[in-house]
């Protein structure tokens, strides 16, 4: 894991953050199943609601990683942007300070999937001369 976080930190990212749309995107599914299958509504168990934190811990170390190595400085600000708002989405859904539509949740973290996406592809250092961090 710290291999691909130090040398791969745009693909674990997009890996990540595909992870979490998933994750996001099944859970009413599973839910809506498991309460048909039992007859009553429970709250969702304590290992798959904390799995958000998980996707946050490694996507924070994916940007942070990527971050050092992009070649452009406009995609820095994108991707902290990005994963701060997706920090603050998935909090406010823990502590249900506002009601949000789940789009939100799910565009955002789409779109650092596809920041890392292009970043792999377009923004890579060539020279050492290029990035903030010779890693």
């Amino acid at each position: 894991m710290i291999k691909l976080i130090l040398h791969k930190p745009d693909t674990l990212g997009a890996l990540t953050s595909m992870l979490c749309l998933i994750h996001c995107l099944a859970t009413p599914f599973i839910f809506i199943s498991h309460a048909c299958c039992i007859g009553e509504l429970e709250s969702s168990p304590v290992w798959w609601s904390n799995l958000d934190y998980l996707f946050l811990i490694i996507s924070f170390l994916a940007v942070m990683r990527s971050v050092k190595n992009t070649s452009k400085s406009l995609m820095k600000q994108a991707f902290w942007f990005s994963w701060v708002v997706l920090f603050l989405l998935i909090m406010n859904e823990k502590i249900q300070l506002m009601r949000l539509p789940e789009i939100i949740t799910y565009v955002t973290a789409l779109s650092l999937a596809v920041l890392h996406i292009y970043n792999m592809k377009y923004c890579q250092c060539k020279t050492n001369k290029c990035c903030t961090h010779n890693g």
